[in-house]
C-alpha cells in the first residue's frame, strides 16, 4: 500500500506530490510550520490527507512548547493551530483536525505536560489509522454502487495519496476490483495542477488497475458515445444539503453526467461534511497562484502579462449528485436528512 505520510522517529515524512511521476521523493518535517508549508505548497493534498497530516503537525508543535502549566500551553498551541489553519481554506478536513486535537489538549488539561504532550501524539497516530480504515469501509460501500465490466471516469486525485491509504474514490475502485470485478478507469487530467495526469494514472498503475488518460475536455465526448458507465469524485468540502466543493473542473463533470443520464457519485469520509453550512455558497473557494495556470513542467504556456483566474475548487449542487458514500453508509437526497444520518453513525 502507498504510504502517503507516516510518522518515523519524531519526523512526519511525506511523498512529495508535486514531483510524481517522474520521481518518488520524501519530505521529512520537524516542526509544525514545516508541515504547515508543505500542506500549503501541495507536498500533500486531499482533503483526509491533509488533516492527518495536520494532526501530526500539531503534535510536532506541541512537542516543541517549553511552558511549564497549562494555561501557556495551550495558549501557545492555540496560536500554532491558528497559524496552521491558514495553509488551505477549502478543505474543511484541517480544521476538523485541528479542532479535534484542541479538544484531545483541553480534555487532557490535568495531565502533566509530557502526558499531555504524549496524549497528543497518540491522537494524531489515531488519525491516520483510522483515515485508512474510514477509507477501507467507504470502498465496500462504494463497490456496491459498481457493476462488473463497468468503465469509471474520476476527476482529480481521490486515492491513497490524497488520504493515509487507500483512498476515496480510488478506493471505491479498489475495493471494486478487491471484490473480483473487471472495471476500467478513464483519468480526467485535472488541469491546472495536473494531478489525475500525474497522480491518478501513477497510483493505479503502480496497483495494475486498468486506466486511460483523458484531457478535461474529452469527458463528454466519451460520455455521450456511451464509454463511462458511472463518475466517482471525492470531495473536500460537503455542505449541510449535498453541495460539493471538490477541485476545479467537478461541476462540468456532474453536468455532463446529468445530461447523459450517468451516475455521478461522490466518496468522501463523514470529516468532510461540514453541517455547519447551509449550501455550497458559504464554502470559502482558495484561489491559488496565476503561475500554476501558465506554467507546465516550468515552461510557459500563455504570453507574459496575460490576466489569470485561478480558482482551485468548484461547487457541484446536490440536484446533480446521485448519492455520497460515506465510512457509514451511502446518503442519497435529500441529503439534509441523509447526511445528518451519517453524522450521527458510529
Amino acid at each position: 500500500m502507498i504510504k502517503t505520510i507516516e510518522y518515523v522517529d519524531g519526523v512526519v515524512r511525506m511523498i512529495d506530490q508535486t514531483r510524481l511521476p517522474a520521481e518518488k521523493v520524501f519530505v521529512n518535517c520537524k516542526t509544525i510550520e514545516e508541515v504547515g508549508q508543505a500542506i500549503k505548497t501541495m507536498v500533500i493534498r486531499g482533503a483526509p490527507a491533509i488533516g492527518v497530516a495536520a494532526a501530526m503537525g500539531v503534535h510536532l508543535g506541541a512537542d516543541a512548547i517549553t511552558a511549564s502549566n497549562y494555561d501557556d500551553f495551550y495558549n501557545e498551541m492555540e496560536q500554532q493551530c491558528d497559524r496552521l489553519g491558514k495553509s488551505r481554506p477549502t478543505a474543511v478536513n484541517l480544521s476538523w483536525a485541528i479542532n479535534r486535537m484542541k479538544k484531545v489538549a483541553r480534555d487532557s488539561k490535568n495531565l502533566p505536560i509530557p502526558e499531555l504532550k504524549a496524549r497528543l501524539k497518540q491522537e494524531a497516530l489515531t488519525i491516520l489509522t483510522e483515515d485508512i480504515s474510514i477509507n477501507k469501509s467507504m470502498g465496500q460501500h462504494g463497490q456496491t454502487l459498481v457493476e462488473n465490466g463497468n468503465v469509471i471516469l474520476t476527476h482529480c486525485n481521490a486515492g491513497a495519496l490524497a488520504t493515509a491509504g487507500f483512498g476515496t474514490a480510488l478506493g471505491v475502485i479498489r475495493a471494486s476490483v478487491n471484490a473480483g470485478k473487471n472495471v476500467r478507469v478513464l483519468a480526467n487530467e485535472t488541469r491546472p495542477f495536473l494531478q489525475g495526469a500525474r497522480l491518478t494514472t501513477w497510483e493505479l498503475k503502480e496497483d495494475n488497475i486498468p486506466v486511460k488518460l483523458i484531457t478535461d475536455n474529452m469527458c463528454g465526448f466519451f460520455m455521450k458515445n456511451q464509454e463511462i458507465d458511472l463518475v466517482v469524485v471525492g470531495a473536500d468540502r460537503i455542505a449541510g444539503n449535498g453541495d460539493v466543493a471538490n477541485k476545479i473542473g467537478t461541476y462540468m463533470v456532474a453536468v455532463l453526467a446529468k445530461e447523459n443520464s450517468i451516475p455521478f457519485y461522490v466518496a468522501a469520509p463523514v470529516s468532510t461534511l461540514d453541517l455547519s453550512l447551509a449550501s455550497g455558497d458559504e464554502i470559502p473557494i482558495e484561489e491559488r497562484s496565476a503561475e500554476e495556470v501558465v506554467n507546465i513542467n516550468n515552461k510557459r504556456i500563455a504570453p507574459k502579462g496575460i490576466e489569470v483566474a485561478h480558482p482551485a475548487f468548484d461547487i457541484t449542487p446536490n440536484k446533480l449528485v446521485t448519492a455520497i458514500i460515506t465510512e457509514n453508509g451511502i446518503a442519497r437526497p435529500p441529503y439534509t436528512e441523509s447526511l445528518k444520518a451519517m453524522a450521527k453513525k458510529k
